[in-house]
């Protein structure tokens, strides 16, 4: 049993990353593409919301081909515990009543990354080794 942990652990830790990116970056799209949803108000990137739909697209990019995994996981945390703060935290104390459950859930799981890195199918993984080879 423990070989099978051992072995498939750090796979996992991969598909987590790879489907909470793909997951973020829906976030980053409806902002900047307005896909699949239409944004329900004009974009204007020098804004909040603009660096925001920006880091969510290039930063759920990078997260999703595990590139830079570490600073990108990071900077990543950063803004949900920033959105967090800054549109939910006011509404009310309690993240169910907030409606800042997502935000808060994102901003752990990033922090984790910023700990645990990419995992084994991530382009950080290929560099590593290679450059050691």
């Amino acid at each position: 049993m423990n070989s099978f942990l051992d072995t498939w652990s750090p796979r996992l830790l991969g598909v987590l990353r790879v489907v909470t990116a793909f997951l973020f970056m829906a976030h980053g799209t409806q902002k900047m593409l307005g896909f699949p949803l239409p944004r329900s108000f004009p974009l204007e990137l020098w804004s909040l919301v603009g660096a925001a739909g920006l880091l969510e697209l290039v930063g759920g990019a990078l997260m999703l081909i595990g590139l830079f995994t570490r600073p990108v996981a990071f900077v990543l945390s950063g803004l949900m515990a920033f959105a967090y703060f800054l549109a939910h935290a006011p509404e009310a104390f309690w993240p169910i009543v907030n409606g800042g459950e997502l935000a808060a859930l994102y901003c752990f799981v990033f922090l984790y990354f910023a700990a645990a890195g990419g995992g084994p199918w991530s382009i950080d993984h290929w560099w590593s080794k290679r450059r050691n080879r």
